[in-house]
């Protein structure tokens, strides 16, 4: 069985996915911060990143990724799976990466992508990264989108879907967690 692309992001009710944590210097601010999406919602993204064995970033993602995730030891074993996991980031100015177990991938990036999807294993999640996501949803590449939609309207950055994209969404999950935070998951062409 090929593996499924899973793309997982904080979003505002606006689509804004853009620097949700305030580490890119946008100017939006930590959004998500205010909020909480509490024990269900970390058991959810827990078990979204147990289901993959691959991480695949943009590059805006990976630098803010990189320096932050081998720092930290949690309890619950996150840092330590994504840490240990094969990783990709989409780049064409990156010569390496030096975050353990990671590869760049540049030129053709939906080549490569769709390459890796068709070994066997787990899933591949793709954690915000909207230029990286922007380039392989009109490929048909992308399976899931797993969103934690946050109660807050930013009214301007980087939204999920690119301009003149367009697909009918089938959804498959719906729960509200924590502070008025909606985890929806939604498949993208056959189940």
């Amino acid at each position: 069985m090929t593996r499924k692309l899973v793309v997982s992001c904080y979003m505002s009710l606006d689509g804004v996915v853009q620097d949700p944590v305030g580490m890119e210097n946008s100017g939006l601010g930590n959004w998500t911060g205010p909020f909480s999406r509490g024990p269900e919602g970390d058991e959810i993204m827990h078990q979204e990143l147990w289901a993959a064995d691959i991480v695949l970033l943009g590059r805006t993602t990976y630098d803010g990724f990189a320096p932050v995730w081998p720092t930290i030891d949690d309890e619950a074993g996150f840092a330590r799976k994504l840490n240990a996991m094969r990783k990709y980031v989409a780049s064409n100015t990156m010569q390496q990466a030096d975050w353990t177990n990671t590869s760049v991938l540049s030129g053709d990036v939906v080549g490569q992508v769709k390459d890796i999807k068709a070994e066997r294993g787990g899933d591949i999640v793709i954690y915000g990264s909207a230029g990286l996501v922007h380039s392989l949803l009109p490929h048909g590449v992308v399976d899931s989108v797993h969103l934690l939609i946050y109660p807050t309207v930013l009214g301007r950055g980087t939204r999920l879907f690119p301009a003149d994209f367009s697909s009918e969404l089938e959804l498959r999950e719906l729960k509200t967690l924590g502070s008025g935070i909606v985890h929806a998951v939604y498949g993208l062409g056959a189940a």
